[in-house]
Protein backbone atom coordinates (compact mmCIF):
# COMPACT_ATOMS: atom_id res chain seq x y z
CA UNK A 1 0.00 0.00 0.00
CA UNK A 2 1.45 3.23 -0.65
CA UNK A 3 1.44 5.83 2.48
CA UNK A 4 -0.12 8.77 2.12
CA UNK A 5 2.38 11.75 2.74
CA UNK A 6 -0.77 13.53 5.07
CA UNK A 7 -1.01 10.86 7.18
CA UNK A 8 1.61 11.90 9.80
CA UNK A 9 -0.08 15.33 10.01
CA UNK A 10 -3.56 13.82 10.38
CA UNK A 11 -2.04 11.69 13.34
CA UNK A 12 -0.12 14.48 14.99
CA UNK A 13 -3.56 16.99 14.48
CA UNK A 14 -6.10 14.07 16.44
CA UNK A 15 -4.24 14.25 19.47
CA UNK A 16 -5.18 18.35 19.86
CA UNK A 17 -8.54 17.96 17.60
CA UNK A 18 -11.48 15.99 18.65
CA UNK A 19 -12.33 15.61 14.99
CA UNK A 20 -10.75 14.48 11.86
CA UNK A 21 -12.38 15.37 8.71
CA UNK A 22 -10.77 14.35 5.29
CA UNK A 23 -12.54 15.20 2.52
CA UNK A 24 -11.14 15.46 -1.55
CA UNK A 25 -12.49 13.42 -4.94
CA UNK A 26 -14.13 10.55 -5.56
CA UNK A 27 -12.10 7.57 -5.43
CA UNK A 28 -9.09 9.80 -3.88
CA UNK A 29 -8.58 6.79 -1.33
CA UNK A 30 -10.20 8.10 1.54
CA UNK A 31 -11.83 5.00 2.52
CA UNK A 32 -8.36 3.06 2.64
CA UNK A 33 -6.51 5.62 4.37
CA UNK A 34 -8.39 5.67 7.76
CA UNK A 35 -9.59 2.18 7.28
CA UNK A 36 -5.88 1.16 7.59
CA UNK A 37 -4.33 3.97 9.86
CA UNK A 38 -7.49 4.07 11.95
CA UNK A 39 -8.12 0.25 12.42
CA UNK A 40 -8.81 0.73 16.15
CA UNK A 41 -11.74 3.03 15.85
CA UNK A 42 -15.39 1.69 14.99
CA UNK A 43 -16.16 1.92 11.19
CA UNK A 44 -19.58 3.28 9.85
CA UNK A 45 -20.00 3.58 6.31
CA UNK A 46 -23.26 5.96 5.57
CA UNK A 47 -23.10 4.73 1.69
CA UNK A 48 -24.99 1.63 3.15
CA UNK A 49 -29.00 1.80 3.87
CA UNK A 50 -29.01 0.03 7.03
CA UNK A 51 -25.86 2.08 8.64
CA UNK A 52 -28.29 5.24 7.55
CA UNK A 53 -30.67 3.63 9.23
CA UNK A 54 -29.06 2.93 12.38
CA UNK A 55 -28.12 6.31 12.87
CA UNK A 56 -31.39 8.09 12.14
CA UNK A 57 -32.75 5.86 14.47
CA UNK A 58 -31.30 6.83 17.07
CA UNK A 59 -27.96 8.84 15.98
CA UNK A 60 -26.70 9.78 20.39
CA UNK A 61 -26.26 5.91 20.81
CA UNK A 62 -24.41 5.38 17.67
CA UNK A 63 -22.16 8.39 18.36
CA UNK A 64 -22.04 7.53 22.22
CA UNK A 65 -21.01 3.43 21.37
CA UNK A 66 -17.55 4.11 21.73
CA UNK A 67 -14.86 6.83 21.93
CA UNK A 68 -13.04 6.10 18.52
CA UNK A 69 -15.32 6.29 15.78
CA UNK A 70 -15.12 6.84 11.97
CA UNK A 71 -18.02 8.28 9.85
CA UNK A 72 -17.53 7.02 6.34
CA UNK A 73 -19.33 9.13 3.60
CA UNK A 74 -21.08 11.55 6.29
CA UNK A 75 -22.39 13.84 3.59
CA UNK A 76 -25.12 11.12 3.49
CA UNK A 77 -25.88 12.43 7.09
CA UNK A 78 -24.83 15.86 7.59
CA UNK A 79 -27.48 16.41 10.39
CA UNK A 80 -24.76 13.89 12.29
CA UNK A 81 -22.41 17.52 12.62
CA UNK A 82 -24.79 18.30 15.12
CA UNK A 83 -25.00 15.41 17.66
CA UNK A 84 -21.26 15.08 17.02
CA UNK A 85 -20.31 19.12 18.11
CA UNK A 86 -22.73 18.37 21.96
CA UNK A 87 -20.99 15.28 22.24
CA UNK A 88 -17.07 16.17 22.04
CA UNK A 89 -17.73 19.21 23.95
CA UNK A 90 -19.35 17.22 27.10
CA UNK A 91 -16.93 14.57 26.00
CA UNK A 92 -13.20 15.41 25.50
CA UNK A 93 -11.74 11.84 25.23
CA UNK A 94 -13.84 11.44 22.07
CA UNK A 95 -12.48 11.56 18.64
CA UNK A 96 -14.21 11.37 14.88
CA UNK A 97 -12.75 10.75 11.82
CA UNK A 98 -14.96 11.95 9.33
CA UNK A 99 -15.01 11.36 5.58
CA UNK A 100 -16.89 12.87 2.48
CA UNK A 101 -16.66 14.02 -1.09
CA UNK A 102 -19.26 16.67 -1.72
CA UNK A 103 -17.50 19.96 0.11
CA UNK A 104 -20.08 21.97 -0.96
CA UNK A 105 -22.63 20.79 1.56
CA UNK A 106 -19.77 19.45 4.01
CA UNK A 107 -17.96 22.82 4.52
CA UNK A 108 -21.00 25.11 5.16
CA UNK A 109 -22.12 22.01 8.01
CA UNK A 110 -18.34 21.98 9.28
CA UNK A 111 -18.02 25.59 9.30
CA UNK A 112 -21.35 25.97 11.30
CA UNK A 113 -21.12 23.23 13.85
CA UNK A 114 -17.46 22.35 14.17
CA UNK A 115 -15.49 25.36 14.32
CA UNK A 116 -13.01 25.19 16.65
CA UNK A 117 -13.04 21.64 17.04
CA UNK A 118 -12.23 20.30 13.24
CA UNK A 119 -8.95 19.83 11.25
CA UNK A 120 -9.89 19.69 7.42
CA UNK A 121 -7.43 17.67 5.32
CA UNK A 122 -7.88 17.06 1.46
CA UNK A 123 -6.94 13.68 -0.06
CA UNK A 124 -6.81 13.79 -3.86
CA UNK A 125 -4.82 11.39 -5.81
CA UNK A 126 -1.64 9.98 -5.74
CA UNK A 127 1.49 12.33 -6.11
CA UNK A 128 4.76 11.76 -7.60
CA UNK A 129 6.74 12.01 -4.06
CA UNK A 130 3.95 9.09 -2.71
CA UNK A 131 4.95 6.58 -5.66
CA UNK A 132 8.47 7.53 -5.83
CA UNK A 133 9.19 4.48 -3.26
CA UNK A 134 6.94 2.28 -4.30
CA UNK A 135 6.66 -0.78 -7.06
CA UNK A 136 4.22 1.46 -9.10
CA UNK A 137 7.17 4.42 -9.58
CA UNK A 138 8.11 5.36 -13.45
CA UNK A 139 10.12 8.11 -14.88
CA UNK A 140 8.29 7.85 -17.52
CA UNK A 141 6.87 10.93 -17.55
CA UNK A 142 4.06 10.55 -20.51
CA UNK A 143 3.22 7.17 -18.84
CA UNK A 144 2.45 8.63 -15.56
CA UNK A 145 0.42 11.91 -16.96
CA UNK A 146 -1.77 9.12 -19.03
CA UNK A 147 -2.25 6.69 -16.43
CA UNK A 148 -3.55 9.51 -13.86
CA UNK A 149 -2.47 9.16 -10.29
CA UNK A 150 -6.11 7.86 -8.97
CA UNK A 151 -5.46 5.16 -6.58
CA UNK A 152 -7.69 2.20 -8.10
CA UNK A 153 -6.21 2.24 -11.32
CA UNK A 154 -2.95 1.33 -9.15
CA UNK A 155 -4.13 -1.43 -7.27
CA UNK A 156 -6.05 -3.36 -9.77
CA UNK A 157 -3.74 -2.64 -12.59
CA UNK A 158 -6.67 -0.99 -14.54
CA UNK A 159 -6.78 0.62 -18.22
CA UNK A 160 -7.01 3.71 -16.82
CA UNK A 161 -8.82 4.93 -20.26
CA UNK A 162 -11.44 2.87 -19.91
CA UNK A 163 -11.83 3.50 -15.75
CA UNK A 164 -11.91 7.14 -16.09
CA UNK A 165 -14.70 6.78 -19.04
CA UNK A 166 -16.63 4.74 -15.74
CA UNK A 167 -15.52 7.25 -13.19
CA UNK A 168 -17.03 9.92 -15.21
CA UNK A 169 -20.19 8.55 -15.73
CA UNK A 170 -20.73 7.76 -11.61
CA UNK A 171 -19.37 10.96 -11.29
CA UNK A 172 -22.12 12.94 -13.59
CA UNK A 173 -25.23 10.79 -12.70
CA UNK A 174 -24.28 10.29 -9.11
CA UNK A 175 -22.52 13.23 -7.69
CA UNK A 176 -23.45 15.90 -9.57
CA UNK A 177 -27.05 15.10 -9.75
CA UNK A 178 -27.07 14.72 -5.99
CA UNK A 179 -25.10 18.47 -5.19
CA UNK A 180 -27.85 20.37 -7.96
CA UNK A 181 -30.44 19.17 -10.09
CA UNK A 182 -28.84 19.65 -13.85
CA UNK A 183 -31.60 19.02 -16.33
CA UNK A 184 -29.48 18.30 -19.25
CA UNK A 185 -26.80 16.12 -18.76
CA UNK A 186 -25.54 15.73 -22.15
CA UNK A 187 -24.84 19.32 -21.76
CA UNK A 188 -23.09 18.88 -18.98
CA UNK A 189 -20.83 16.07 -20.45
CA UNK A 190 -20.15 18.68 -23.02
CA UNK A 191 -18.82 21.43 -21.29
CA UNK A 192 -16.17 18.76 -19.31
CA UNK A 193 -14.83 18.22 -22.18
CA UNK A 194 -15.04 22.00 -23.55
CA UNK A 195 -12.81 22.80 -19.98
CA UNK A 196 -10.21 19.71 -20.70
CA UNK A 197 -9.90 21.76 -24.12
CA UNK A 198 -8.83 25.03 -22.29
CA UNK A 199 -6.62 23.57 -19.56
CA UNK A 200 -3.93 25.51 -19.02
CA UNK A 201 -5.76 28.89 -20.19
CA UNK A 202 -7.54 31.71 -19.03
CA UNK A 203 -11.25 31.16 -17.93
CA UNK A 204 -13.33 32.97 -20.93
CA UNK A 205 -16.73 32.46 -19.49
CA UNK A 206 -18.69 33.80 -22.40
CA UNK A 207 -16.88 31.72 -24.82
CA UNK A 208 -17.71 28.57 -22.96
CA UNK A 209 -21.42 29.42 -22.36
CA UNK A 210 -21.63 30.33 -26.48
CA UNK A 211 -20.21 26.82 -27.17
CA UNK A 212 -22.43 24.84 -24.75
CA UNK A 213 -25.67 26.62 -25.53
CA UNK A 214 -26.06 27.84 -21.79
CA UNK A 215 -25.89 31.32 -19.96
CA UNK A 216 -22.99 32.25 -18.20
CA UNK A 217 -24.62 31.95 -14.53
CA UNK A 218 -24.83 28.12 -15.64
CA UNK A 219 -21.48 27.77 -16.15
CA UNK A 220 -20.21 29.61 -12.71
CA UNK A 221 -22.57 27.24 -11.04
CA UNK A 222 -21.27 24.24 -13.28
CA UNK A 223 -17.54 25.81 -12.74
CA UNK A 224 -18.56 25.71 -8.61
CA UNK A 225 -19.83 21.95 -8.86
CA UNK A 226 -16.37 21.09 -10.29
CA UNK A 227 -14.28 23.03 -7.93
CA UNK A 228 -16.39 21.97 -4.66
CA UNK A 229 -15.29 18.12 -5.57
CA UNK A 230 -12.38 18.44 -7.06
CA UNK A 231 -11.79 17.73 -10.30
CA UNK A 232 -10.70 21.34 -10.90
CA UNK A 233 -9.28 23.85 -9.93
CA UNK A 234 -9.21 28.13 -10.74
CA UNK A 235 -5.60 29.59 -10.17
CA UNK A 236 -6.19 33.77 -10.03
CA UNK A 237 -4.04 35.87 -11.31
CA UNK A 238 -0.96 37.94 -9.77
CA UNK A 239 -1.09 41.63 -9.14
CA UNK A 240 0.62 43.83 -6.95
CA UNK A 241 -2.98 45.20 -5.97
CA UNK A 242 -5.04 42.30 -3.93
CA UNK A 243 -8.45 43.37 -5.73
CA UNK A 244 -7.10 42.72 -9.24
CA UNK A 245 -6.44 39.32 -8.03
CA UNK A 246 -9.99 39.05 -7.47
CA UNK A 247 -11.53 40.73 -10.34
CA UNK A 248 -9.69 39.64 -13.39
CA UNK A 249 -9.54 35.79 -15.29
CA UNK A 250 -8.48 33.05 -13.74
CA UNK A 251 -6.71 29.93 -15.49
CA UNK A 252 -7.99 26.82 -14.95
CA UNK A 253 -5.98 23.34 -13.99
CA UNK A 254 -7.76 19.83 -13.85
CA UNK A 255 -6.29 18.00 -10.83
CA UNK A 256 -5.42 14.80 -12.04
CA UNK A 257 -3.74 14.67 -15.52
CA UNK A 258 -5.56 11.22 -16.65
CA UNK A 259 -8.85 12.70 -16.24
CA UNK A 260 -8.00 15.49 -18.19
CA UNK A 261 -6.47 13.10 -21.42
CA UNK A 262 -10.09 10.94 -20.32
CA UNK A 263 -11.51 14.12 -21.11
CA UNK A 264 -9.61 14.68 -24.39
CA UNK A 265 -9.89 11.37 -25.93
CA UNK A 266 -6.67 10.57 -25.61
CA UNK A 267 -5.90 7.05 -25.50
CA UNK A 268 -2.22 6.05 -25.96
CA UNK A 269 1.55 7.55 -25.22
CA UNK A 270 1.72 8.31 -29.28
CA UNK A 271 -1.38 10.25 -28.93
CA UNK A 272 -0.40 12.42 -26.20
CA UNK A 273 2.92 13.29 -27.33
CA UNK A 274 1.76 14.26 -30.66
CA UNK A 275 -1.24 15.98 -29.47
CA UNK A 276 -1.52 20.08 -29.88
CA UNK A 277 -2.37 20.87 -26.06
CA UNK A 278 0.73 18.54 -24.90
CA UNK A 279 2.25 21.05 -23.08
CA UNK A 280 -0.49 22.44 -21.68
CA UNK A 281 -1.15 18.79 -20.10
CA UNK A 282 2.33 18.95 -18.62
CA UNK A 283 1.59 22.01 -17.60
CA UNK A 284 -1.84 21.02 -15.45
CA UNK A 285 0.42 17.95 -14.04
CA UNK A 286 2.71 20.25 -12.71
CA UNK A 287 0.61 22.23 -11.46
CA UNK A 288 -1.10 19.60 -10.12
CA UNK A 289 1.66 18.20 -8.24
CA UNK A 290 2.26 21.64 -6.34
CA UNK A 291 -1.46 21.94 -5.31
CA UNK A 292 -0.95 18.20 -3.65
CA UNK A 293 1.82 19.23 -1.99
CA UNK A 294 0.22 22.20 -0.52
CA UNK A 295 -2.81 19.89 0.98
CA UNK A 296 -0.25 17.37 1.90
CA UNK A 297 1.49 19.49 4.15
CA UNK A 298 -1.01 22.25 5.21
CA UNK A 299 1.17 24.85 3.99
CA UNK A 300 -2.46 26.92 2.88
CA UNK A 301 -0.41 28.83 0.51
CA UNK A 302 -2.02 30.50 -2.23
CA UNK A 303 -1.22 30.22 -5.94
CA UNK A 304 -1.55 32.50 -8.99
CA UNK A 305 -0.27 33.42 -12.31
CA UNK A 306 1.31 36.41 -13.96
CA UNK A 307 0.89 37.62 -17.06
CA UNK A 308 1.37 41.09 -18.49
CA UNK A 309 -0.51 43.01 -21.80
CA UNK A 310 2.34 41.97 -24.21
CA UNK A 311 1.53 38.69 -23.37
CA UNK A 312 4.67 37.27 -20.81
CA UNK A 313 3.49 35.17 -18.67
CA UNK A 314 4.68 33.01 -15.18
CA UNK A 315 2.79 30.14 -15.02
CA UNK A 316 3.23 29.24 -11.00
CA UNK A 317 4.05 32.20 -8.28
CA UNK A 318 3.30 31.51 -4.59
CA UNK A 319 4.66 33.50 -1.66
CA UNK A 320 6.22 31.91 1.20
CA UNK A 321 8.56 33.58 4.28
CA UNK A 322 8.66 36.86 2.31
CA UNK A 323 10.00 35.35 -0.71
CA UNK A 324 8.07 35.33 -4.01
CA UNK A 325 8.54 32.36 -5.38
CA UNK A 326 8.34 32.33 -9.48
CA UNK A 327 7.98 29.03 -11.59
CA UNK A 328 8.14 27.96 -15.18
CA UNK A 329 7.11 24.54 -16.99
CA UNK A 330 8.29 23.91 -20.21
CA UNK A 331 7.89 20.85 -22.25
CA UNK A 332 11.84 20.26 -23.08
CA UNK A 333 14.83 17.87 -23.25
CA UNK A 334 17.60 20.62 -24.08
CA UNK A 335 17.98 23.40 -21.96
CA UNK A 336 18.34 26.76 -23.82
CA UNK A 337 17.73 30.51 -22.61
CA UNK A 338 14.70 31.15 -24.07
CA UNK A 339 13.24 28.84 -21.87
CA UNK A 340 13.09 31.26 -19.22
CA UNK A 341 13.42 34.44 -20.82
CA UNK A 342 10.04 35.14 -19.15
CA UNK A 343 11.52 34.55 -15.75
CA UNK A 344 14.36 36.61 -16.39
CA UNK A 345 12.25 39.83 -17.48
CA UNK A 346 10.27 38.97 -14.51
CA UNK A 347 13.57 39.06 -12.36
CA UNK A 348 14.04 42.73 -13.35
CA UNK A 349 10.36 43.51 -12.00
CA UNK A 350 10.36 41.99 -8.65
CA UNK A 351 11.93 43.85 -5.88
CA UNK A 352 11.38 41.26 -2.80
CA UNK A 353 13.38 38.52 -2.78
CA UNK A 354 12.84 35.54 -5.08
CA UNK A 355 13.03 32.24 -6.12
CA UNK A 356 12.64 31.18 -9.71
CA UNK A 357 12.78 27.82 -10.86
CA UNK A 358 12.02 26.21 -14.25
CA UNK A 359 10.63 22.41 -14.30
CA UNK A 360 10.76 20.34 -17.95
CA UNK A 361 11.43 17.33 -18.91
CA UNK A 362 14.88 16.70 -19.24
CA UNK A 363 17.10 15.12 -15.63
CA UNK A 364 19.33 17.91 -15.78
CA UNK A 365 19.55 19.95 -12.55
CA UNK A 366 21.95 23.19 -12.64
CA UNK A 367 21.52 26.88 -11.83
CA UNK A 368 21.46 29.48 -14.77
CA UNK A 369 21.79 33.53 -14.14
CA UNK A 370 19.87 32.77 -10.56
CA UNK A 371 17.10 30.17 -12.00
CA UNK A 372 17.22 26.81 -10.93
CA UNK A 373 16.59 24.57 -13.57
CA UNK A 374 15.34 20.90 -12.39
CA UNK A 375 13.78 17.89 -13.66
CA UNK A 376 9.77 17.66 -13.41
CA UNK A 377 10.46 14.42 -10.94
CA UNK A 378 11.67 16.94 -8.68
CA UNK A 379 9.36 19.31 -8.26
CA UNK A 380 8.97 20.38 -4.78
CA UNK A 381 7.21 23.77 -2.73
CA UNK A 382 10.67 25.71 -1.22
CA UNK A 383 10.80 27.86 1.61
Amino acid sequence: MVKRKVIDLIFRTIKKNPVIFITGPRQSGKTTLVKRYFADFVYFNLESPDVRLLFASDPKKVLLSNDQLIIDEIQRLPEMFSYIQTIVDENPKKRFVLTGSQNIVLSQKVSQTLAGRVAIFVLLPFSIVELKKTKFWTNDLDRLILKGFYPRIYDKNLNSFQWFQDYLQTYIEKDVREIKNIGNLLDFQRFLKLLAGRSGQILNLSSIASDVGVSVNTIKNWLSILQATYIITLIPPYYKNFNKRIIKSPKIYFLDSGLLCALLDIKNIIHLKTHPLYGNIYENFCVSEFLKQNFYQNLKINFYFWQDKTGREIDLIYELDNKIHAIEFKVSSTFNEDLIKNLLYFQKLTKKSAVYQLYFTDKEDFVFKNVKVKSWEKIAIES
